[in-house]
């Protein structure tokens, strides 16, 4: 079973009387990639700092590979034995590629530190591109660059801030990709910082749901976008909304969709007025299906349309529906719920998105 290499254990960070991050605790084991993902200003780029050792903090503590790094004892950024990826890549303009890989590298051989750049810029697919300067490179490239010089020191923790969002979006989702395999080949333990939850998915073993310095949620992206654990996760990870519900037993719930079952009991009693999250994927789109609903809006993406649909009760669903079936605002359409995975919340909770 892998070991814990970095635990993060009720920390704190104030800036002056505003707590920027509050009593956040999780974990990553040896080989695991995760991500700390939620909007601007939630405070996953703080707690990245803290780790990195470039923001201190006020309680809790930070180990890495057994060791307190921050907390009772602090050791310097430069002693934490960690690598980093920066959002504008932080190349150095005027040495080559290999030089920048190479940056750094003390008490190496000349010949120890051209293997080692060598295997890296292999591994990242830029063998060919040693001799030019990061200015000669796409954006797709330098970051590739970026990451071998990072990792060309051997850190036990690699560290990554926002690194793909100056790219645009198809070779975002490719080089997410690649970088998750080139990671996982070299089981090289990572923390990521994005707000983008198609990243975050793409990327990592664990997902961290921030919000205002709080962990809302730490697991696996399968648990984060298929069991929130409250309504700011369910609100912030994916699209839908929530729908009034009554439980009429253990594993059922009476809505405006018609009575929705779960596998697994629902944790409110019988006859508890409850909240009930529907996906966009839980709304099918049939025209022979008795059961209709107004269409107030409609968003084309190409191979499918997001409709916004009014049901009977007044409250509005969203259907994920192939693009050939085109319906305009006002028209009724044929629906039917598939809902896999029943998430139910207390209702009176905030609404999904705030």
């Amino acid at each position: 079973m892998s070991q814990n290499l970095l635990e993060v254990r009720e920390i704190s960070k104030f800036y002056g009387d505003v707590q920027a991050v509050r009593n956040v605790s999780f974990s990553l084991a040896e080989g695991e990639i995760g991500c700390l993902l939620g909007p601007s200003g939630c405070g996953k780029t703080t707690l990245l700092r803290t780790v990195a050792g470039f923001e201190d903090i006020a309680g809790g503590s930070i180990s890495i590979g057994g060791r307190v790094v921050a907390g009772p004892s602090f050791v310097a950024p430069e002693r934490r034995h960690i690598g980093m990826v920066f959002q504008d890549y932080a190349l150095f303009p005027h040495l080559s590629v290999a030089d920048n890989v190479t940056f750094g590298l003390e008490g190496m051989s000349a010949g120890e530190r051209r293997r080692r750049m060598t295997d890296l810029l292999e591994t990242v697919g830029l063998d060919s591109e040693k001799h030019r300067f990061p200015h000669e490179l796409s954006g797709g490239q330098q970051q590739r660059v970026a990451l071998a010089r990072a990792l060309a020191p051997e850190p036990k923790l690699l560290l990554m801030d926002e690194p793909f969002s100056n790219l645009d979006v198809a070779l975002r989702e490719s080089l997410s990709s690649e970088i998750r395999d080139i990671l996982k080949a070299r089981s090289i333990t990572a923390l990521m910082v994005t707000h983008n939850q198609n990243e975050a998915f793409a990327m990592a073993d664990k997902v961290g749901v921030l919000s205002q310095g709080a962990m809302q949620q730490w697991d696996s992206p399968y648990a984060v976008y298929h069991h929130p654990s409250n309504v700011i996760v369910a609100g912030f990870v994916g699209e839908g909304g929530l729908i009034n519900g009554t439980v009429v037993d253990r594993s059922a719930v009476q809505t405006a969709l018609g009575v929705l079952s779960a596998d697994i009991d629902v944790p409110f009693e019988v006859g508890c007025d409850v909240s009930v999250l529907i996906r966009p994927e839980d709304i099918v789109h049939d025209d022979n299906s008795p059961h209709y609903a107004k269409v107030v809006s409609k968003t084309f993406r190409g191979p499918t349309i997001l409709y916004v649909l009014q049901l009977d009760s007044g409250e509005t669903v969203q259907a994920l529906v192939p693009s050939h079936h085109s319906h305009g605002p006002g028209q009724s359409i044929g629906l039917y719920p598939d809902v896999q995975d029943l998430v139910v919340f207390e209702r009176g909770n905030a609404s999904v998105g705030e």
